[in-house]
């Protein structure tokens, strides 16, 4: 079994500890963050999940983006359960529509996500900003911007999220220098894409990213692996690995994790996998240096799964997803959002995942 570390001041984040961005909101979650080392400070780029205040039970108010006389603003949309009863309300995250064969097909999100920026000296103890670092604009994020990662390029920090609107789930990319000011490249991956991690070096001419298509028809939601020549433009598409066909812990959709980190042996690539109860955890692959499609190991059981309280409870329990880590001094620190509302830390070591990888 892996030895992991928990950090003792777990959860260091949660949604009490940020402000709403407007009078009317309730922040439902800070999690799912990307994580950047900038001058003296570990800053973790967050999602931050807002609804607005609603104290009718049949009524569900739902935020969403849109643009007028040329200026985005927030529009809120009064749903009354008595008054369509077409709907499926089973998911308290968003409101879906049941097809002929009972397939639940999303037709509102419930809450809107920006990302907003927490700093911290130590890694442990985190300043979150008042205000949001990015907003969703009309165009691409309506629906709003989730699960930011960030890759690190000679001195570039680009943010790469899932900008999700009516159209569907897509992925978008924002470069900054210095977390102040930031420059928008736009969609990278269409819908339905997400879960994307770009590797934080050219690996020979190329630049290389993960990436989560969800086919409807044919196919199950697996990892790609892609090529770029400028971060923008993404092809040379190429299946890396799919959900598992048992009943195990990845066998409902597989994908994401962290931004991959090299070390002596290879890539270490720390993803994540939920299975048919959406319960979700941790692995590991350990990836050539040079041909990072290639696998020379994988864990068979996770590194990481839902053990905690804070980890089985919140706004969706069971549920650890990583979108960064750090690695230093041998060790590989993760920051990941547990079920759905707060941010935490566990510190793994090189050597313990090792032992996991069979190497």
């Amino acid at each position: 079994m892996i030895n992991v570390t928990r950090c003792n001041q777990n959860p260091l984040l949660v949604p009490a500890d940020v402000k709403p961005s407007k009078e009317n909101f309730k922040v439902d979650g800070v999690f799912n963050c990307g994580i950047a080392k900038y001058k003296d400070e570990v800053i973790l780029v967050c999602r931050i999940a807002e609804s607005v205040y609603n104290e009718d039970e049949k009524v569900i108010k739902v935020p969403i983006v849109i643009r007028k006389k040329g200026i985005d603003e927030i529009e809120v949309i009064s749903i009354n359960k008595d008054e369509h009863p077409e709907y499926n309300y089973s998911d308290t995250r968003s409101i879906g529509l049941l097809d002929a064969k009972g397939q639940r097909k999303t037709v509102y999100l419930t809450s809107l996500s920006h990302i907003r920026l927490a700093r911290s000296k130590d890694g442990i103890n985190f300043t979150i900003d008042e205000k949001p670092f990015i907003f969703p604009n009309a165009a691409e994020e309506s629906w709003g911007m989730e699960d930011p990662r960030v890759t690190e390029i000679d001195g570039t920090y680009y943010i790469n999220y899932t900008s999700v609107t009516a159209n569907g789930a897509a992925t978008s990319l924002i470069s900054t220098t210095d977390f102040i000011s930031y420059t928008r490249h736009g969609i990278i991956f269409a819908p339905e894409n997400k879960d994307v991690t770009i590797f934080p070096e050219k690996i020979g001419e190329r630049y290389v990213a993960f990436n989560r298509p969800v086919p409807c028809a044919i196919g199950s939601p697996d990892m790609w692996i892609a090529e770029s020549p400028d971060l923008v433009h993404w092809g040379k598409q190429k299946h890396f690995y799919g959900v598992s066909a048992d009943e195990s812990w990845e066998n409902g959709r597989i994908g994401g994790g962290a931004v991959p980190f090299k070390t002596e042996k290879g890539w270490i690539k720390i993803y994540h996998a939920a299975d048919k109860t959406d319960r979700y955890c941790l692995g590991a692959f350990l990836l050539d240096a040079k041909e990072p499609n290639k696998v020379i190991a994988k864990t068979n059981v996770p590194i990481l799964e839902p053990d905690a309280i804070y980890e089985k409870e919140g706004f969706f329990g069971n549920v650890v997803f990583t979108c960064g880590c750090l690695f230093e001094k041998d060790t590989a620190i993760i920051y990941y959002g547990a079920a759905d509302d707060k941010i935490c830390r566990v510190d793994i070591k090189i050597e313990e995942i090792y032992k996991a990888l069979g190497v």
